[in-house]
């Protein structure tokens, strides 16, 4: 599919899902138009050869694709100024939008366009994204695309709408939950005679390291950690006083409250 994007809210989000898409030679500049009501802050991507503006149904007839990327808040006003535009053989949205659900976007517009929630995490700035996709109304190709277009921004995967706030917890949350355990590790190198940017630098290379074994190899946590567990050993000793002040429910209760937290402001 050779589509014009039109990326409706240049925030940090929609800059992001800009500049990646560039970056990653899946979709020329010119292609892509990028709104905001104050354009002056999009210089930078106008200098890549990006479309600015602040005209949304200006976007929406330029564009195949439309990305929502505006605040909640905003999302009934915006397609409710676009909606007269949307075209269901020509369009389709996706919206990255967090606790917008595809009912609520399809009884503002009206029409059974082809529609997407997408909910990546704030690594889509270096193209590390872990970005969850849900959709309605599409064809097997539009999926296809959609996956696509943000595997340029890390990984995606494909889940019920029912669990896009889960989704949250795990993928979103869970960034500031490993950056907390990274923290943490920081501070106790610290404590055992490593400079602050040194600590830094091995907390960090060693949990990218981890998590790259998952993720290449596709093997389990534990089998992982008996390959650096030796009898009587320094690792198991210090995992399992982990263990005993309550490491691995304590990270647990914390995904569970946020998880509430969500469902109750619902």
């Amino acid at each position: 599919m050779n589509n014009k994007i039109a990326i409706i809210g240049g925030g940090n989000l929609g800059t992001a899902i800009a500049e990646g898409l560039i970056s990653s030679g899946f979709q020329r500049s010119e292609h892509i138009i990028i709104t905001k009501r104050n354009i002056a802050t999009l210089e930078a991507l106008e200098e890549k050869g990006v479309l600015v503006s602040n005209d949304n149904k200006e976007a929406v007839r330029f564009a195949d694709v439309i990305i929502l990327a505006v605040k909640p808040f905003q999302v009934q006003q915006v397609l409710d100024e676009i909606k007269d535009k949307l075209d269901e053989s020509r369009h389709l949205l996706i919206s990255v939008v967090t606790g917008v659900y595809i009912k609520d976007l399809h009884n503002i517009i009206g029409k059974q366009l082809p529609l997407f929630r997408a909910m990546p995490n704030t690594a889509i700035a270096i193209q590390e994204s872990m970005t969850c996709i849900c959709s309605q109304f599409a064809k097997l190709e539009q999926v296809g695309y959609v996956h696509d277009l943000f595997d340029q921004l890390g990984k995606t995967v494909e889940i019920d709408e029912q669990l896009m706030d889960a989704a949250t917890v795990l993928g979103a949350c869970g960034t500031a939950y490993a950056m907390r355990y990274i923290r943490a590790n920081i501070q106790g190198g610290i404590e055992i005679g490593f400079s602050a940017a040194t600590a830094t630098l091995i907390a960090a290379q060693t949990v990218k390291g981890a998590a790259d074994l998952l993720l290449r190899l596709k093997t389990h946590p534990e089998q992982e950690i008996d390959k650096v567990t030796t009898p009587k050993g320094c690792t198991i000793a210090g995992l399992n006083e982990m263990e005993h002040q309550g490491f691995s429910s304590s990270l647990i209760k914390g995904l569970t409250a946020s998880f509430k937290k969500i469902k109750t402001d619902m």
